[in-house]
């Protein structure tokens, strides 16, 4: 074991995650309070996937940063864990009134302010990472020690390849998440844009200068698996030399939410934990798994077992689930 001081000793720690969305905010969330009661002034680097990024009216919307940004800054809309608390629909309704489309993807009144900025600022020049710091300094998180950080600069869409009839065809992701609720299976993912894409000015610094690399129970495909397949992010996490420990997005083979069940089909991979934790065993060290996967062996991975189901029922919860975590990177620390 290294000789400097293990991870829980109370000294600031250095924590870098990659996240998605709904889970990926929540997970964060209970962490940030972990690392608030056991290593205060800890920092927290979130990476967030911008492939499921869309144009929407002609307005930029990115529903990851989005709903990570209101999350951890207090003000998402609990029951749906997406879009803002309070919300209202006024303007969707008037631009249905006018036959503007699509109406399957809800926008509110205040989640419209967001998408206004952040496009008017990418107009006149800004950068994505720009404009993602500007929202954060919005929303409070450099004053809880937390930045937040899009994976790339370059617009990425992911796409779904679906076959009906025995012909394919291809839709934005988010029609196929949000409208067909993933019913129709996928053949395949496109990741428009990921071909010409660099990681995001900090991404790869704070991969390599972490104390603990975290992987949320985010989409292990279309979340975490599109930051994955950004050039060098993959390499730094092999090459970093923090612990990178996560926690399975599913229990006894079904997601807590979401549909991570038919990415994984999509890809052919097996809808359980071992599955997901085989996905990323080049760079992994520590699985944390519910106790109903109690038997959950992945050759070359540390696995532990948190003593409650895994289930995010509120920010306590959610913490325990943490620090479970944190035990985790620091057993198996390089």
């Amino acid at each position: 074991m290294p000789s400097d001081p293990a991870l829980l000793s109370g000294r600031p720690l250095r924590v870098t995650a990659l996240a998605g969305g709904v889970g990926g905010a929540r997970f964060l969330r209970g962490l940030r309070r972990h690392l608030d009661a056991v290593a205060p002034d800890s920092e927290l680097t979130v990476v967030a996937n911008t492939g499921d990024d869309i144009t929407l009216f002609g307005l930029r919307v990115c529903p990851d940063i989005d709903t990570l940004l209101y999350t951890l800054g207090g003000g998402v809309e609990e029951s749906q864990g997406w879009g803002r608390a309070e919300e209202s629909t006024r303007v969707q309704g008037e631009l249905a009134a006018y036959g503007a489309e699509p109406q399957w993807f809800s926008l509110g009144d205040l989640d419209f302010g967001t998408h206004i900025v952040r496009s008017q600022w990418l107009g006149q020049g800004l950068t994505s990472s720009e404009v993602t710091a500007r929202l954060a300094t919005r929303w409070g998180l450099p004053e809880q020690g937390i930045t937040l950080l899009p994976m790339t600069d370059v617009p990425v869409e992911t796409h779904v390849v679906l076959e009906e009839d025995g012909e394919q065809r291809a839709v934005h992701f988010q029609e196929w998440w949000v409208r067909m609720q993933a019913a129709v299976p996928a053949s395949r993912f496109v990741v428009a844009g990921l071909d010409r894409a660099t990681a995001a000015p900090g991404v790869l610094d704070a991969i390599r200068q972490a104390d603990v690399v975290v992987l949320p129970p985010s989409n292990p495909v279309v979340s975490i698996g599109i930051i994955l397949g950004v050039p060098g992010v993959r390499d730094a996490l092999r090459g970093t030399a923090a612990p990178v420990v996560g926690v399975s997005p599913l229990i006894s083979g079904r997601p807590v939410r979401g549909h991570a069940d038919a990415c994984l089909s999509a890809i052919g991979v097996e809808s359980s934990s071992a599955a997901v934790a085989g996905l990323y065993a080049d760079f992994l060290d520590g699985w944390l798994v519910d106790p109903a996967d109690a038997d959950v062996s992945v050759r070359g991975v540390t696995t532990a077992m948190h003593p409650a189901p895994l289930l995010m029922t509120d920010v306590e919860a959610t913490a325990s689930i943490a620090g479970s975590l944190l035990e985790l990177a620091d057993r198996v620390r390089r």
